[in-house]
């Protein structure tokens, strides 16, 4: 009761607070070229961020994070007038949240995060990932195979991680199950092709996400050659597809796995019968391969169009002036249509599906990347206020830059550690690097241009490993639910191998930092420490190998 009182006197100390510095300062900007706050380049135009992210690590709660951080960053560049925060909350042309949805580009990648769910939905409903498990049933015969195809539709299903975990686990489950591999190991095999493998494919849900946190940064012309020059330095995903196949090739496991997979040996018959989902239309293996395909060339050709590959400017028929020229926003909303476009005539006519159910796949389709498109708006109107209007990227720079050249050599492991952090206890990756990309990409851009990419490879490795560990990730939940697990059994049981993959990654951005972005040595390094653990973890106890199927056996 106590608390409960001091929580009333304290909101109420800061509700009069607001009225009173309301009452005191201006509710509209007179000039806006020359308009200052108060907190303008300082320590405090840090809260907002710090406030979203205090707020995750204890609610666990994304979007109301985000929100209160934004919230707090208004009140802060209005001076805590509130008739100035709400406006520049909503309406401010730098960092309000109206701004930033109707700029075009913002809305070209909504938009084909929203077809790419259209999609995604319509290939299930075609049943074309339900003919790829009756394949799968007919040509696989042990342990090894079964999960080798997983692992190999999951690396298939590059798009997007919801569809990925949804598809891997109910085509896959009925062939794991016939060849007694654990629920957990599933769970942690489609969980390790899923944002792993998103986060590393210039065609991707996930591609279109990073871009657009890489607007109104150094490197906002070239998002989509930044996003691929990146790929090399994600260590943790790299790393974690690397001991996936490491694992089934040898047939070997460690911790909670082991015991998983030992019980699972055991049991007569894994099946429990669950409802599942049936598939609507009659489509076969080509109903799930030619919209990837197609996706895929078309998005290509999109970014090498939009790029002037074929104008007559100075990139003609130059592929990576072409690439790093190009605009992702476009190319993906050109390639996304085409591609929903071919993917109907390709259902309706063949009576695969009609055209009411085709519909019908849109509709879900669009409420499927809802939650996706939320925390885009959310993260891009946060780093607005906090880059534009407070200056909150200046006022690091000049504090990196003041401290000298030696924390750049930490600030690599710095920025992955600090990603790993608040994805791992937001369960939110898309939030973390659309908060953390647009304040640390600028200050290694402005301090040492050479590591912008190794910065950004940082990030986006520690947001990924959050996606793919914490509890409370979408993705895990959806892998555990897709594969009959446990969402707590499969957190436990992945948790090692994340661990393991996270602190070869950290080494190798420790040694990247300390060599100024040496992707030889720092990859070295990274796979040596893999390789170490590894050999100590299976090594301690003998029990760890197990007599089970391997690669020459399939």
């Amino acid at each position: 009761m106590k608390n409960k009182n001091l929580s009333w006197v304290g909101a109420l100390f800061v509700f009069a607070l607001l009225l009173w510095c309301t009452a005191v300062t201006p509710g509209k900007v007179a000039d806006p070229a020359t308009y200052t706050c108060a907190v303008y380049s300082t320590f405090f135009s840090l809260l907002p961020p710090v406030i979203a992210i205090v707020l995750a690590l204890n609610t666990k709660e994304v979007y109301t994070s985000l929100l209160v951080g934004i919230a707090s960053g208004a009140l802060l560049y209005a001076n805590g007038n509130l008739e100035l925060a709400l406006n520049t909350l909503f309406f401010n042309e730098d960092g309000g949240m109206i701004t930033k949805l109707s700029d075009s580009g913002n809305v070209g990648i909504l938009a084909f995060l929203v077809m790419l769910g259209i999609l995604v939905a319509l290939m299930n409903k075609a049943g074309g990932s339900a003919a790829f498990g009756r394949w799968a049933s007919t040509h696989i015969h042990s342990r090894a195979g079964a999960q080798f195809a997983t692992l190999l539709l999951g690396v298939m299903i590059f798009v997007d991680d919801y569809f990925n975990c949804l598809t891997v686990g109910s085509v896959m489950r009925p062939v794991t199950d016939r060849q007694k591999v654990s629920r957990a190991k599933l769970a942690y095999l489609i969980d390790s092709t899923a944002a792993p493998i998103c986060i590393i494919a210039p065609v991707s849900s996930w591609a279109a996400a990073v871009a657009a946190s890489l607007k109104s940064t150094p490197l906002e012309d070239q998002s989509m050659a930044a996003f691929m020059a990146a790929i090399p330095w994600n260590f943790y995903a790299i790393l974690t597809i690397a001991l996936v196949v490491f694992l089934i090739w040898r047939g070997r496991d460690f911790g909670p796995m082991l015991t998983a997979e030992a019980e699972a040996e055991k049991t007569e018959n894994l099946r429990q019968d669950e409802e599942q989902t049936e598939p609507t239309g009659n489509g076969g293996l080509l109903e799930m391969i030619f919209p990837i395909a197609l996706l895929l060339i078309f998005s290509f050709a999109a970014l090498l169009y939009s790029g002037g590959f074929w104008s007559d400017g100075p990139t003609k028929y130059q592929f990576g002036a072409a690439i790093g020229a190009s605009s992702s926003s476009s190319a993906l909303c050109w390639a996304g249509f085409g591609t929903l476009a071919a993917t109907i005539l390709l259902y309706v006519p063949r009576r695969v599906l009609s055209f009411t159910k085709c519909m019908d796949g849109a509709v879900n389709g669009m409420k499927l990347m809802l939650p996706a498109n939320i925390i885009l708006v959310l993260a891009w109107t946060l780093s607005g206020i906090c880059r534009d209007l407070l200056m909150s990227a200046q006022y690091v720079e000049g504090l990196v830059t003041s401290f000298g050249g030696d924390v750049m050599q930490l600030f690599p492991f710095i920025c992955f550690a600090a990603a790993c952090v608040l994805s791992f206890a937001t369960g939110a990756s898309w939030a973390t690097f659309g908060i953390l990309v647009p304040i640390l990409v600028p200050i290694a851009y402005a301090v040492d241009p050479s590591m912008v990419f190794v910065v950004l490879g940082a990030v986006l490795a520690g947001s990924v490993f959050g996606d793919h560990s914490s509890p409370t990730s979408d993705t895990s939940v959806l892998s555990a639910a897709s594969s009959g697990c446990p969402v707590m059994e499969h957190a436990a049981t992945q948790l090692p191998y994340a661990l393991l993959t996270a602190f070869a990654a950290g080494a190798g951005y420790l040694t990247a930092g300390l060599t100024n972005g040496s992707l030889l040595l720092s990859w070295g390094t990274a796979a040596a420490v893999l390789s170490g653990g590894l050999w100590l973890t299976l090594n301690q106890r003998k029990e760890a190998v197990r007599p089970i199927a391997t690669v020459d056996e399939v």
